[in-house]
C-alpha cells in the first residue's frame, strides 16, 4: 500500500499516467479505468477506483531513469501541493513494485481510498 494524504487520487492517477507515458493529461484522463468508481457511491468512505492497464503497463517497465525522470516531472506539475522530487520517487517506486506483482500474477492494480 502506498499512503498519501491529501490528494484527489483520480486526479494522481491520471498525472502519474501523463508524466510516465509521455502523454497530456487531458489523454491520459479519458483513457479506459482511469479512476473509474468501483465501490458504491451511496457509502461515504472508502471507495475503490480502477487504474488503468497503460499505467500498469509503463510503471512494469520503467527503469530507474525513467522513475527518476518522473518523479521530477509530476513534481514540478504542482498538482499535488507539497510533493517534492524525493517523495514522488519513492511514491513511484512503490507503485513500480506493485504493478509488477500484480502483472506478474496476471491482475490488475485498483486504488484504494478513504476520506
Amino acid at each position: 500500500m502506498i499512503f498519501l494524504k491529501d490528494i484527489d487520487p483520480v486526479d494522481a492517477i491520471a498525472q502519474v499516467e501523463a508524466v510516465m507515458s509521455g502523454c497530456s493529461y487531458a489523454e491520459a484522463s479519458r483513457r479506459p479505468r482511469v479512476g473509474q468508481l468501483l465501490s458504491s457511491e451511496d457509502v461515504d468512505s472508502p471507495f475503490v477506483l480502477t487504474v488503468s492497464d497503460t499505467l500498469c503497463d509503463v510503471l512494469v517497465s520503467a527503469s530507474g531513469d525513467d522513475l527518476a525522470a518522473a518523479a521530477a516531472a509530476w513534481s514540478a506539475a504542482g498538482g499535488v501541493v507539497g510533493l517534492d522530487a524525493a517523495t514522488a520517487a519513492v511514491v513511484l517506486e512503490a507503485l513500480v513494485g506493485l504493478a509488477r506483482r500484480a502483472s506478474a500474477a496476471d491482475l490488475r492494480l485498483y486504488c484504494w481510498w478513504t476520506l
